[in-house]
């Protein structure tokens, strides 16, 4: 009895293990299956189209997902479409659609190859229910409103003439860079599984929403995002809590940076209600940061050689001393006919304090207009960094990843005052990054400081913040806003397919559904559990035999052994 209790037991922890190990694949698989090429045999797949039409030039993103799970409280599990080489389906052409501003007739053709290319990925049965979306950012945004008209009813009379996707006046529009993003916001957090529901393992928050009489929710905690690009900076992150502001002046302002949207496809349930605060900085980029110090250095300069026998700057032999450039460095700035001269001092500390007034600092907000920045809870929060964020710490100092502010300032300090030829020498011997090159080497000493001051002077992250991650992908792959974009105008879908599931009176959806799509998975844990079963059969069968024939020689001897 001992040993089949021993073995029942046995049994019963093989089938936890294997239960999990189910589970858990589950997860594993479904992310792998993502990284194949798309199934487009599978007749129950839908599909999305999002065309990001930049300054620079326009991509179309091809995105697909299997049918809801029924559950009203969770989104539509959207995924990149694959190729046959399982390369992301993407198209990017040259110049931008903004160059089109005075022949705005011409933009249905601009966009016929990418629109070419997407019919082509997508199951011809699939074009009319498969939704396009033309979202143009900041080189239209440049645009006279009346050119911007003109171009999208280009688009809105003559795409639906050649193409039979699912597309109509308000899928094609400009964008502002508030919503440019919340999509981004959006995109990251779902990679993530930041909208999934939480484990016990997971952090998360008190969510207080703008619905009257509505008792703060527990979810699962978001990552706020920081991006520094050579032009501009942006930052978006979620308020979970509700914001008291000290005037109707701040009230107001506050409008224009904290966007309130709802990812559920039921207005009624607030589980995917999200307030998030997203802001951009014009000028705040690394590259036009450091034009406008070079701008002042070269303005002072000149006004003080005004009053001063010694022209510091105007000659090799008399350069300026830069603390933003690495020991030794010489440059050359041209402005307006006038050139400066600099060499490089590289004092980091320094070079700190001369970069901090260009952070424009009014009532502790990073900017002379006063934009309002949200609260931050710096003790229940995430933050990653990508761009320039990324390329500060990883590209030369090697620590990209977590981010520690004391490592990373004493990184940033030894690389100024280390002198340029044996920087260089460094390049040479392949000891950076492959990313890296000259033009890094030689502002990452102004960049570095400038991120730092960003970080902890602008924004205001205390220096013992060890909550954020500096990163140039999410799970390997690089995760555009247009993602966001397509999970937040298919957000309402899921509801579409509830009430139809509901009017045909079958089966739960979210069983029939995920039955469908992990059919093999779900098998599979079945059988593992039938074979385990029958094991513990097989062997008490065997045991009984055992116990039986024991029992037979038993009464055998005792026969024998009566007189």
């Amino acid at each position: 009895v001992k040993k089949n209790h021993l073995f029942l037991l046995q049994i019963l922890y093989i089938l936890h293990i294997l239960m999990f190990l189910c589970l858990f694949s589950s997860r594993y698989l479904s992310s792998a299956e993502s990284m194949e090429a798309t199934d487009v045999l599978n007749p129950a797949l839908n599909y999305g189209i999002v065309v990001d039409c930049g300054s620079s030039g326009s991509r179309v993103f091809v995105y697909y997902w299997p049918p809801h799970n029924g559950n009203p409280h969770t989104l539509l599990d959207v995924r990149q479409m694959r190729g046959h080489d399982r390369m992301p389906v993407v198209k990017k052409i040259k110049p931008g659609i903004s160059t089109l501003a005075n022949t705005p007739t011409q933009a249905s053709d601009y966009l016929h190859p990418l629109l070419s290319f997407a019919a082509a990925h997508v199951p011809k049965t699939k074009h009319k229910e498969t939704p396009l979306y033309i979202l143009c950012t900041a080189g239209m945004r440049l645009l006279p409103e009346s050119q911007q008209a003109d171009i999208l009813e280009d688009l809105v009379t003559d795409v639906p003439l050649e193409f039979d996707f699912l597309f109509s006046r308000s899928h094609a529009e400009v964008i502002s860079g508030k919503q440019e993003g919340v999509y981004a916001w959006i995109g990251i957090n779902f990679v993530l599984g930041r909208f999934e529901h939480a484990d016990d393992e997971d952090a998360t928050v008190e969510v207080t929403t703008g619905s009257q009489n509505q008792q703060p929710i527990s979810r699962r905690r978001t990552v706020g995002i920081m991006d520094m690009g050579g032009a501009s900076l942006q930052i978006a992150y979620e308020v979970p809590s509700a914001i008291t502001f000290s005037s109707p002046q701040q009230e107001e302002a506050s409008k224009s940076v904290l966007a309130e949207f709802n990812l559920g496809c039921d207005v009624e349930h607030t589980q995917h209600v999200y307030r998030v605060y997203v802001t951009t900085f014009l000028g705040f980029g690394g590259n036009m940061a450091r034009q406008r110090y070079e701008d002042r250095l070269v303005n002072d300069t000149l006004a003080k050689n005004r009053f001063l026998t010694t022209q510091t700057g105007l000659s090799e032999d008399k350069p300026y001393l830069d603390p933003c450039l690495p020991v030794s460095l010489s440059e050359t700035v041209f402005r307006d006919n006038h050139t400066l001269y600099l060499r490089g001092q590289g004092d980091w500390p320094q070079c700190q304090e001369a970069v901090r007034p260009f952070l424009g600092l009014h009532n502790g907000t990073m900017s002379p207009g006063g934009v309002y920045q949200a609260p931050i809870n710096f003790s229940n929060s995430e933050f990653y960094g990508f761009s320039e964020f990324f390329y500060c710490t990883e590209d030369v100092l090697r620590l990209g990843g977590q981010y520690d502010s004391q490592k990373y300032s004493r990184a940033a300090m030894d690389y100024c005052a280390t002198k340029w030829p044996i920087l260089k020498q460094r390049l040479d011997n392949k000891l950076f990054s492959q990313q890296a090159d000259i033009s890094r080497l030689k502002y990452q000493c102004f960049k570095s400081a400038w991120m730092y001051e960003v970080l902890h002077s602008g924004f205001r992250f205390p220096t013992e913040y060890l909550s954020l991650k500096t990163a140039q992908l999410v799970y390997d792959k690089e995760v555009q806003w247009t993602l966001g974009a397509i999970l937040f105008k298919t957000r309402f879908l899921p509801l579409r397919d509830l009430q139809q599931e509901t009017l045909r009176q079958s089966h739960p959806s979210w069983l029939r559904s995920s039955f469908v799509y992990n059919h093999h998975l779900f098998s599979l844990c079945i059988l593992v559990v039938v074979l385990a079963i029958l094991l513990y059969i097989l062997r008490l069968r065997r045991i009984h035999q055992r116990e039986q024939r024991q029992a037979e020689a038993l009464n055998l001897l005792w026969a024998e052994e009566e007189p």
